[in-house]
């Protein structure tokens, strides 16, 4: 479980074919390597992988070819910028929201535009995503807790202070990119409990 706090960037190192579709992500790390131990959990770009190797600050991720299928990580690339965050800790403050990790489609960044001292992004969301989408709900984008500041069709848009943008990997991304996208938990819970009570 996460906040969608994000910790720090984390820069890729390499990314090496495994077997089938499979590959080995290395990453360089600062904060995130303190402490973190094989096995551990980290949110990468907010999808929950499991650390497989630590070398000082390098640390890998074994991701399954459904993995790469499912999530922007088929657009990674040595060099390439992703958001880590380290697994919430019993009696850790809760900021954010609930983050699983596990994410629920692909978004596309329509637009990233300045607007007075903030910034606005704008991502086209995947049919069965929309209907988690509402103003002033929680969404999480590459694994930072957003709120929705509006849904317009196909699209929804959140709003960034500048300490957001500067803490993240959100200054890298331009339209057209691809981004992780995980609905709010709780929403899936409502919806399910009044699916089951209409059964």
């Amino acid at each position: 479980m996460f906040t969608g706090l994000v910790e720090e960037t984390g820069r890729v190192v390499e990314i090496v074919p495994g077997a089938g579709d499979s590959v080995r992500m290395t990453l360089e790390t600062g904060i995130v390597a303190d402490g973190l131990s094989i096995g551990d959990s980290v949110a990468v770009n907010g999808c929950c992988l499991t650390a497989v190797a630590i070398e000082g600050r390098r640390v890998s991720f074994d991701l399954l070819g459904e993995t790469v299928r499912v999530t922007s990580f088929h657009d990674v690339k040595a060099g390439s910028l992703v958001n880590l965050e380290r697994s919430l800790a019993v009696g850790q403050r809760m900021g954010g929201h609930f983050v699983t990790g596990h994410i629920d489609g692909v978004g596309i960044v329509r637009s990233l535009e300045r607007e007075g001292d903030d910034y606005v992004i704008r991502v086209q969301a995947p049919a069965e995503l929309r209907k988690y989408l509402v103003y002033k709900g929680s969404v999480s984008i590459d694994g930072i807790s957003l709120t929705v500041a509006g849904v317009e069709g196909d699209s929804f848009h959140v709003c960034l202070i500048p300490h957001t943008m500067e803490v993240t990997n959100l200054h890298t991304r331009k339209a057209g990119d691809r981004v992780n996208l995980e609905s709010d938990m709780l929403a899936k819970y409502v919806e399910r409990i009044i699916e089951a009570r209409g059964q």
